[in-house]
């Protein structure tokens, strides 16, 4: 009876495993911190998918593929939006594909900064002393009255000679007004990176352009269509591309939507928080967009999912695959 018992308990194994042993750094003599994320490899959980991102990414580069960046605007709120910046500054980013709010946060940042809070806090106070809460980080509001006065002043030019824009005009002509070199909008006009910002109207931006063609001008508008054929049209264009997806939403979408038309993107890292077991596009993991043809099947590793908050794993990524 108890041999019987033993055999479900520890029944053993005859077959010898012939992967990697799950090991992780050895923090004895001096510290090297490449060598720290090359173990991430065996380390297990998160830590290994961070290490197949890395290689992925490596790969991108050494296979020159045409790099989209999306995130959401929560990304650029956080320090994330210097990590971003540095990418685009350095050449390694092609094409960034974002939210409004990104737009609106990174002008905001060339004068006024955001300040440290807490995630524990009387919302009501907050709201009485015109405090806005982002998680942990505050941002006061006379920051959105100061953004207000500055693009009245830039929807006079943007729409003097022409009445109806595109968002990626309306983001290049942007950064070329901002003087931060920590500025997405501005690397990304001086590098001669398109800035796709399908949902324009869906941040602070939106309610000033409604503002400004009520008040101002009633001809002007955004058109949509023609951003969406460029970004389909350069995708046709690329021998190979790569897809860093750092959250989810819109700007994850329209990136592996319009890859599709080229046959899927070659290479995808997500980093998402999101959960796949409501159906959601922010949850869904890279091997779903194989199954709509969004991203390639592939016999090597081309894609993998970081189920980690960006902040923590971002940063990691960008110093090893990018440095």
């Amino acid at each position: 009876m108890a041999d019987d018992s033993r055999d479900h308990v520890v029944p053993g194994s005859e077959d010898e495993l012939t992967s990697a042993d799950v090991r992780g750094y050895d923090f004895r003599g001096e510290f090297d911190f490449g060598e720290l994320l090359e173990t991430y490899a065996t380390t297990g959980f998160q830590a290994t998918q961070l290490a197949e991102a890395i290689d992925i990414a490596e790969k991108m580069q050494e296979n020159d593929a045409t790099v989209y960046l999306t995130f959401t605007s929560n990304i650029i709120s956080s320090g994330l939006r210097e990590v971003v910046a540095a990418l685009v500054r350095k050449g390694y980013v092609d094409v960034i594909i974002t939210t409004s709010g990104s737009l609106t946060e990174d002008v905001i940042k060339t004068e006024k900064p955001f300040k440290m809070g807490e995630w524990d806090a009387d919302e009501a106070e907050l709201r009485e002393r015109g405090i806005n809460r982002l998680g942990n980080i505050y941002v006061p509001s006379d920051r959105y009255v100061w953004l207000e006065e500055y693009l009245y002043d830039f929807f006079d030019d943007f729409f003097a000679e022409e009445k109806v824009r595109t968002p990626t005009a309306f983001a290049r002509e942007l950064g070329e007004t901002l003087d931060d070199e920590d500025s997405v909008l501005k690397q990304a006009a001086d590098n001669d990176v398109p800035v796709y910002c399908p949902a324009l109207t869906d941040a602070e931006v939106g309610n000033f352009l409604y503002y400004y063609r009520q008040g101002y001008d009633s001809d002007v508008g955004i058109e949509i269509l023609d951003d969406y054929d460029s970004l389909i049209e350069d995708g046709l264009l690329a021998d190979e591309t790569g897809l860093i997806a750092v959250g989810g939403g819109v700007p994850k979408h329209h990136a592996i939507m319009t890859n599709l038309f080229r046959g899927g993107a070659d290479h995808a890292i997500y980093i998402s928080t999101g959960m796949e077991g409501d159906g959601s596009l922010s949850g869904a993991p890279p091997n779903e967009a194989v199954s709509w043809g969004k991203i390639k099947d592939d016999e090597e590793t081309n894609h993998t999912l970081i189920e980690a908050e960006a902040t923590l794993v971002f940063p990691l990524l960008v110093a090893a695959a990018f440095n």
